[in-house]
């Protein structure tokens, strides 16, 4: 599992998301590698916390877009058009079953995060049992002002229903100490104090017996679960697809492969109605074929 390192020791088994020369991008394999690491830690009897971090400067800065966005041509997550949403919707919801076994796990899971967790960074981050956060650190969802929508979605039940549509409307970035006043995450502390403190929450933890921290995960899952949690998945990787595919996505993409990623996120956040530029960019015929 060359994307994400295991590690195992007195009763907590710590995953580290490893591509740090790309900030712990996710491509093709790091979703199937998460999950085979929470599935082995999840089978360990010798293991009661499962604790999730990232290598280098942050714990992951979402999808891949040297790799999604940039590069010319078709590939996962943009077809030529006509666009057949059924193969997108394949390949994001089974993307969406992988961090999701980090909320399936029998056993607690924990997100450390420093640097930021972005975009599908934070969809894997918000499938954890508690987040604890450097003060300094940054989280939220940007594709959602154009280009996507968080598949896991698990914004809403997080935050209730008026801040997650705050964050989903705006895709702020928001700091650890923020996120921890509005109630996302579970702690946000000084940077040098992120890692003591996750060892205090696990060495609480980690004297817990298995089997009565899985029948009270279980027990706070299905209430969401209730909820709809799996149909509102449903949706948000149908549309996720769509936003890559809407107008504006495909103007955000051209603008991507043309000038960088980083000067298309520029224009995108720029306050400019990008409808206008969607239209003008890509003129009808391409958005007919």
């Amino acid at each position: 599992m060359s994307t994400v390192l295991y590690e195992c020791h007195d009763r907590v088994a710590t995953l580290t998301l490893n591509r740090p020369e790309r900030l712990n991008a996710i491509n093709t394999a790091l979703p199937g590698d998460l999950r085979a690491a929470v599935e082995r830690a999840d089978a360990d009897p010798a293991v009661h916390v499962i604790v999730l971090q990232g290598a280098g400067k942050g714990f992951c800065g979402g999808y891949d877009l040297v790799e999604y966005a940039q590069t010319p041509g078709e590939m996962h997550g943009n077809q030529e058009m006509p666009w057949d949403p059924t193969l997108d919707y394949a390949m994001m919801s089974r993307n969406t079953e992988d961090f999701m076994s980090l909320w399936r796990a029998s056993k607690p899971t924990i997100c450390k995060i420093h640097g930021a967790a972005a975009a599908g960074g934070s969809d894997i981050a918000l499938c954890c049992d508690m987040i604890v956060m450097a003060d300094d650190a940054r989280i939220g969802y940007p594709p959602a002002r154009v280009w996507g929508v968080p598949t896991t979605m698990m914004w809403v039940y997080r935050l209730g229903i008026e801040n997650a549509k705050r964050m989903l409307f705006t895709g702020d970035l928001i700091s650890g100490q923020e996120a921890a006043a509005m109630g996302l995450i579970q702690e946000s502390v000084p940077p040098k104090e992120l890692d003591a403190t996750v060892q205090r929450l696990c060495d609480r933890i980690k004297g817990v017996p298995r089997n009565q921290l899985m029948m009270n995960k279980m027990v706070v899952n299905q209430a969401y679960e209730a909820m709809g949690l799996a149909n509102t998945q449903r949706f948000a990787n149908f549309f996720d697809g769509v936003a890559r595919h809407s107008p504006e996505g495909l103007w955000f993409r051209e603008r991507a492969v043309d000038v960088g990623f980083k000067q298309a996120v520029a224009e995108r956040d720029s306050g400019a109605p990008i409808a206008e530029h969607a239209s003008k960019d890509l003129g009808p015929i391409r958005l007919g074929e």
